[in-house]
């Protein structure tokens, strides 16, 4: 059983109801998405706009994302601590505009996890907390014209791309440290649902599919995180097609945890394109096989690239996970916008 760390409030901006979200068409959900855009500049003074505004072919901003917090990584935008509680109101609208309840609640857990780690003792060069995380916009929010934003610190890099009436959010980070911890009496486990259907797959196989599936006996570190754009990695592990039905509705289960911090609509729509691949998508897996222990997988197909990895730094390294999403096809959207510029 992981330890549970109690901490005092911590202070975030007030966010939507969480409840169950209603499907829209994709172009009602960008036209929602632009409107909170546009909402949460309208908040800003001069200087805040001009800081938090780059142009959308500045792809030296659109890479500045780190799972490293701030302090050991620069990132330009607009810092969360330095934002009223109507600009973070608004802010977390546009979240709620774009992501899943799901995904607006990991980043809320993201950062009060970030926010613990900081009253544990960390310092130094890092800028722990929940107020070290930084927004930015990319281009101009536009139902016709690709935009696109981004919102992240330590362990968090959500880059939201829209390009007419379609979504990504390829690439982003998610994760945690510590993964487990309580606050205001809610009791939090980062990412709960994929590890544990990630268990339940591995667990499900035969012994020669884990002779397949199973590449290393030690969690292995991310490998496609910051910096990795274009990558194409080769198939390895696990082929789909060797899964009977229950472990394909358990891969597919895994993989839409994932994409699944993404919105209803958009999400689905991904999830096509990935089952649509099932044939050309594989599973690995790094480590034990025993339920909760710290173990790596990674699922890849021509439309996805996912990676689970807890860091070994020392201490418990079920509570220091890195989670990567990528589309090798459309990284920032790149196909989308290739298509809208002919």
């Amino acid at each position: 059983m992981k330890t549970l760390l109690l901490v005092p409030l911590v202070l975030l901006a007030a966010c939507p109801a969480l409840g169950a979200e209603t499907p829209h068409t994709p172009t009602a959900v960008v036209a929602q998405a632009v409107e909170a855009a546009d909402s949460f500049i309208a908040t800003l003074n001069d200087a805040q706009r001009k800081a938090v505004r780059f142009d959308f072919s500045d792809d030296e901003q659109r890479r500045r994302w780190s799972n490293l917090p701030a302090g050991m990584y620069p990132r330009n935008g607009l810092r969360w601590g330095d934002l009223n509680q109507q600009q973070r109101d608004a802010a977390m609208q546009l979240f709620s505009a774009t992501l899943s309840p799901r995904g607006v609640q990991q980043v809320i857990d993201n950062m009060q996890g970030d926010e613990v780690l900081k009253q544990q003792g960390g310092g130094g060069r890092a800028d722990f907390g929940a107020d070290a995380y930084y927004l930015s916009i990319l281009g101009t929010p536009s139902a016709d014209t690709p935009w696109m934003w981004q919102f992240g610190g330590h362990h968090l890099a959500i880059n939201a791309t829209l390009v007419g009436d379609q979504v990504t959010l390829s690439p982003s980070l998610t994760g945690g440290q510590p993964v487990d911890y309580e606050v205001d009496g809610r009791q939090v486990r980062q990412l709960a649902e994929e590890e544990d259907l990630s268990f339940e797959l591995i667990g499900s196989l035969s012994p020669d599919q884990r002779q397949a599936a199973i590449l290393g006996d030690h969690h292995a570190n991310m490998i496609y995180g910051p910096g990795k754009e274009g990558a194409k990695p080769k198939p390895e592990g696990l082929n789909a097609g060797k899964l009977d039905d229950r472990q394909r509705e358990l891969l597919l289960s895994l993989i839409e945890a994932r994409i699944g911090v993404l919105n209803q609509t958009h999400a689905e729509r991904a999830m096509q394109a990935i089952k649509q691949n099932l044939a050309e998508t594989w599973f690995s897996w790094y480590g034990p096989t025993t339920p909760g222990a710290a173990a790596t997988f990674r699922v890849q197909g021509p439309t996805l690239l996912m990676e689970y990895s807890p860091q070994h730094l020392g201490g418990d390294d079920t509570q220091h996970t890195h989670a990567m999403y990528r589309d090798p096809a459309n990284d920032y959207g790149a196909a989308w916008v290739k298509q809208a510029d002919r």
